[in-house]
């Protein structure tokens, strides 16, 4: 199995930036792709941003140019810079990572984000 958590979620103010972090832990090497995904309320989840094990990125239109997915120097950590806030950026974000020894894959527990003055 594959464990996620994630960090870094808070308040900010239209125009700021937050730094979230998710770590991978368990059954790492299963894991090809790991991204971010953000639910807001009332609504499903939808892919924010993603990093393949080969750093290939994708994003969500409404992100790009904002936010940026990386890899940490810690080993099975990946960050997402979100930049340029915005009160429709307001989410609980997920972790998830895909795995060959999971179907849907693992979810970390989220972190909520709130954008507002």
């Amino acid at each position: 199995q594959v464990q996620l958590v994630e960090s870094g979620g808070g308040l900010v103010q239209p125009g700021g930036s937050l730094r979230l972090s998710c770590t991978a832990s368990g059954n790492v090497l299963s894991i090809y792709v790991m991204g971010w995904y953000r639910q807001f309320p009332g609504m499903q989840r939808e892919l924010v941003a993603e990093i393949t094990s080969i750093d290939s990125t994708n994003y969500a239109p409404s992100v790009k140019g904002r936010f940026a997915i990386s890899r940490g120097d810690t080993k099975n950590t990946v960050h997402l810079q979100m930049n340029s806030l915005e009160p429709e950026d307001t989410a609980v974000y997920y972790c998830h990572a895909v795995s060959w020894s999971a179907e849907n894959g693992y979810w970390g527990q989220g972190t909520q984000v709130t954008v507002s003055s």
